[in-house]
């Protein structure tokens, strides 16, 4: 009896719910599609026609094929430091047996970094560095939000830097960077240091000029309840300003992480850091006929990184915000 209930209960269900149209589904999905399809094509009629000093210009195919050359290096490379370990450890094993007071030693791998390997150390310099300029950003924005004073005495400084490329930065940066973080023992690499500080040097402004914009564009209704109410000012900050003004602050946070993550590979190229921007310097001062498509590997990883970064942080903001209508696009 029960399942002659829940049957018809369950085929009304069913019917209920609205499926996607197809003009929905072509537009989500479809179109994407014929967009990459078109794209790949256009790419391949085009290389076949373009000779470069280095031989003829890569196409989806050739760059397909260095990919998984890339992948197949990195799992040697792995390999090789697994075993590297394994005889380091067997050494070692030896000697305690041989004489129990011996203190083992473990030797690093210092075999070159692969392709991945240069992935992670792109991602985690633009992280701090993202990290590190958004933690001083928001605090000085929602400052000058609030206060006319203090965005008439910033500004001046905040049209002036704005503008500065990375690129003169990097020098300034490298050379402060030798002349002050000098330690024996030092907990992180100096071209680590200097890349993120760069990186947020650049990433500074977007977010500190947004978040001043949706602090001084709170809706006067939601001043007056603070005043009613008598919120202190860490109350009134952390109840009506922050939640007010997410959508703008987070507007600011992925331009800042777009902008950082380029700089970030253009000073990689320029000082020779680790990372991909090292990565697509040494490809092309190696000059062989792979080259350039493993440099067009590179390029592609650059791209799909970014537009990860930028889908990851619309989601921690549909996440936070009250503003549920937000949409990825």
């Amino acid at each position: 009896m029960n399942k002659q209930q829940t049957v018809p209960s369950i085929v009304n269900q069913v019917k209920n719910v609205q499926w996607p149209s197809f003009n929905t589904i072509l537009s989500t999905a479809g179109l994407p599609i014929v967009g990459i399809v078109i794209f790949l094509g256009l790419w391949s009629m085009m290389a076949k026609n373009i000779d470069t000093s280095l031989g003829q210009f890569p196409g989806p195919a050739a760059v397909w094929q260095q990919a998984n050359v890339l992948v197949d290096e990195h799992n040697a490379q792995m390999d090789k430091a697994d075993k590297f370990y394994q005889r380091q450890d067997e050494r070692n094993a030896a000697r305690v047996a041989k004489d129990p007071t011996y203190q083992p030693k473990i030797r690093a791998f210092t075999g070159a970094p692969t392709f991945f390997e240069q992935i992670w150390t792109s991602l985690y310099t633009v992280m701090v560095g993202f990290v590190v300029a958004s933690l001083i950003a928001i605090p000085v924005g929602i400052m000058c939000g609030l206060s006319k004073n203090a965005y008439t005495a910033i500004n001046p400084l905040i049209q002036l830097f704005k503008p500065v490329s990375p690129l003169a930065w990097l020098p300034l940066v490298t050379m402060v960077v030798s002349a002050v973080y000098v330690s024996t023992d030092p907990m992180f690499s100096k071209s680590f240091i200097t890349s993120a500080v760069t990186v947020a040097l650049c990433c500074l402004w977007p977010t500190l000029i947004n978040t001043a914009v949706g602090v001084s564009s709170i809706d006067k209704d939601l001043l007056n309840v603070s005043k009613v109410l008598r919120l202190n000012a860490l109350s009134h900050v952390t109840t009506i300003v922050l939640p007010s003004s997410i959508p703008a602050i987070f507007t600011g946070l992925r331009l800042s992480l777009g902008i950082g993550w380029m700089v970030l590979i253009a000073a990689e190229m320029l000082a020779q850091n680790p990372g991909l921007g090292k990565f697509v310097w040494d490809e092309f001062q190696n000059g062989s006929s792979e080259s350039l498509a493993r440099i067009m590997v590179a390029v592609l990883t650059i791209g799909l990184i970014g537009f990860i970064l930028d889908r990851l942080m619309l989601t921690v903001q549909r996440k936070v915000s009250w503003d549920k209508t937000a949409v990825l696009r």
